[in-house]
């Protein structure tokens, strides 16, 4: 465990190098953009070390590995992202533990969100997932609502009760005209936010960037970046 403690903390000291370095390339201040580890697919003894390195947001994208290791880590100050796709019919387990959710794409589970944070007395922020991929109207492969679907997503959300409209998120795509166009890709959901901002002035989250794009989205505004491998290393089954 001591290894594995050292192994995290020589990775989370680079990722803030590149963090740092980023920000002050783009004339931004450090405290500006919020680093959330993804912990998906590592064990709770991750999760444990990483807070005791003084990490205090984590992500996870499926539900049935998650809300074990939630519960599991429970007593540590952390907020709990889910940034996988979700079904309607997980939102309930989703609320129980996730502060912020940020694979919205569609009012059915809007509607199933909102239902399942009224049950739970909680409240639940959303972001809406932006697929760059997609057409007007359509949603892509990977999730996500079509860009000219954010303005009606947001107002949706913003009406919901249980539910507090956060911000917007991408993943980089891998089709369509920004394919391999991680900058660009992120300065039009830069765009978008500033759309929905101008309905919901507070919903100013922009998560955008992984461990390969960091730089690329922090350069472009975002506020939150979602960090996986660079912190916790190639994951089980891909090495």
């Amino acid at each position: 465990m001591t290894d594995r403690r050292a192994e995290l903390a020589a990775n989370l000291g680079r990722v803030e190098e590149r963090i740092a370095t980023a920000c002050a390339a783009a004339g931004r201040k450090r405290e500006e953009v919020t680093l959330i580890v993804v912990t998906k697919t590592y064990p709770a003894s991750d999760v444990r070390l990483l807070a005791g390195l003084g990490v205090r947001h984590v992500a996870e994208n499926r539900d049935q590995d998650a809300a074990p290791k939630a519960a599991e880590c429970a007593d540590l100050p952390l907020t709990w992202h889910f940034v996988g796709q979700l079904q309607t019919n997980k939102a309930r387990s989703v609320v129980g533990y996730a502060d912020v959710v940020h694979s919205v794409d569609r009012l059915k589970l809007v509607n199933a969100l909102s239902g399942a944070a009224v049950r739970a007395g909680r409240e639940l922020g959303c972001l809406i997932q932006v697929a760059l991929d997609a057409g007007a109207g359509d949603a892509a492969g990977r999730g996500g609502a079509a860009p000219d679907a954010v303005p009606e997503l947001g107002d949706a959300i913003a009406a919901a009760e249980g539910l507090r409209l956060d911000g917007v998120m991408t993943v980089a795509p891998l089709a369509g005209p920004y394919a391999g166009r991680q900058r660009a890709a992120f300065e039009r959901l830069v765009d978008i936010s500033s759309g929905l901002r101008a309905r919901h002035p507070a919903a100013n989250m922009v998560s955008a960037g992984m461990s390969t794009d960091l730089e690329d989205a922090i350069g472009a505004g975002a506020t939150h970046v979602r960090v996986g491998t660079a912190v916790l290393g190639v994951r089980p089954g891909l090495r």
